[in-house]
């Protein structure tokens, strides 16, 4: 005959408590005193009880304690990209004071064309994913995971313009329209503007290419182009999965031979960064044969003294994470500013001399 599997009433039993105080002592320590929860645990210890069943409770209570970030980019992408690693820093500050857990939720990128069983395998994870809210960056309404979320009733956060329902935005339009500004003034009339998609890095992204990109990259481009001249040259280039390796491929596309622009405003600090790398091996000099722009303003672009979009990585993650553990606190959309910060990376067209 089997040993039996302790349980939480025989732990009560032993510890000769109430079955609530010993769910309390796991779950919620404020509840118990100090002495009975060290006798508890003492006793649970011994029993080898490694406390409620997760599932169990949350069929109980209808809760799991736990938020599901939705990642399209592969799960490495959360610990090596720092846009990422800001929002998530600022999400865990929202959930730590509730206890509320951190579930990362793989989704492959069905805009580079995933086949049927790729999609349902995503889909069932979503589906199976045992959480209370879930946070999405960069995802349309139209998205399944989105569907999912709301065909399980699951309350869904997210951080782009074009979500309808609770989000934390920045009004990226704007800010590509501030870029494009800077660099006309400047006169700049051949740009290349670099952005993260699923295709090949350094290939040109056509206009009828675009409508797959990340709604903030969209919103970003409309913007660019709404502030540019009419005779400005505006070459749209892949910089592939926004990775250090990937936006080396497409800056040394962009800077071959005589095709190469004035100006490159990137998507991302991680791409301009890259371009800012591959320049220095072509013996350019940011903001005098090459100028060049990014977005984020994270460590990195103040350390190469990059042009580049402010906004308050942080701070968004932290709000989404509050609108989920406190809807009562933060309703509707939040729109956090930006800010355009001016460095060395940016700097006169060639041949072009302002103020005569």
């Amino acid at each position: 005959m089997g040993v039996r599997k302790p349980t939480l009433r025989s732990v009560a039993e032993a510890a000769g408590v109430s079955t609530a105080t010993v769910s309390y002592a796991f779950s919620r320590p404020d509840r118990v005193s100090a002495e009975a929860r060290t006798r508890v645990l003492a006793v649970a210890g011994e029993l080898g009880y490694a406390g409620p069943d997760a599932k169990g409770r949350s069929l109980r209570t209808g809760r799991t304690g736990a938020v599901g970030v939705i990642f399209t980019t592969g799960l490495t992408y959360a610990f090596t990209d720092p846009y990422v690693t800001a929002m998530l820093a600022g999400l865990a500050e929202a959930l730590e004071p509730s206890r509320t857990s951190l579930m990362f939720i793989p989704f492959g990128e069905v805009s580079a064309g995933m086949a049927p069983d790729q999609v349902r395998r995503s889909v069932d994870a979503v589906h199976r994913a045992m959480i209370d809210g879930a946070v999405a960056d960069g995802l349309d309404d139209d998205h399944p995971a989105v569907r999912v979320l709301a065909e399980r009733g699951i309350p869904l956060v997210r951080s782009n313009e074009t979500a309808a329902g609770p989000s934390v935005v920045i009004d990226d339009r704007q800010a590509g329209r501030d870029v494009g500004r800077h660099l006309a003034g400047l006169g700049h009339r051949d740009i290349v503007a670099l952005v993260a998609t699923p295709h090949e890095p350094g290939r040109v992204v056509e206009v009828t290419e675009q409508t797959p990109l990340f709604p903030y990259s969209r919103l970003r481009l409309t913007g660019l182009r709404e502030s540019l001249p009419a005779d400005t040259r505006l070459r749209v280039i892949s910089g592939g999965s926004n990775s250090a390796l990937a936006g080396q491929v497409a800056a040394r596309a962009v800077l071959r031979g005589s095709e190469r622009p004035t100006a490159i405003a990137a998507d991302s600090d991680v791409l301009a960064a890259a371009v800012a790398g591959v320049a220095r091996e072509r013996g350019l000099w940011l903001g005098a044969g090459l100028s060049l722009t990014g977005f984020d303003d994270q460590p990195v672009a103040a350390e190469l003294g990059l042009t580049t979009v402010r906004q308050p990585v942080h701070r968004k993650g932290f709000l989404m994470g509050r609108m989920l553990v406190d809807p009562d606190s933060e309703r509707g959309r939040i729109t956090l500013p930006t800010e355009l910060v001016v460095r060395r990376s940016t700097g006169p067209a060639p041949s072009v001399r302002l103020g005569e």
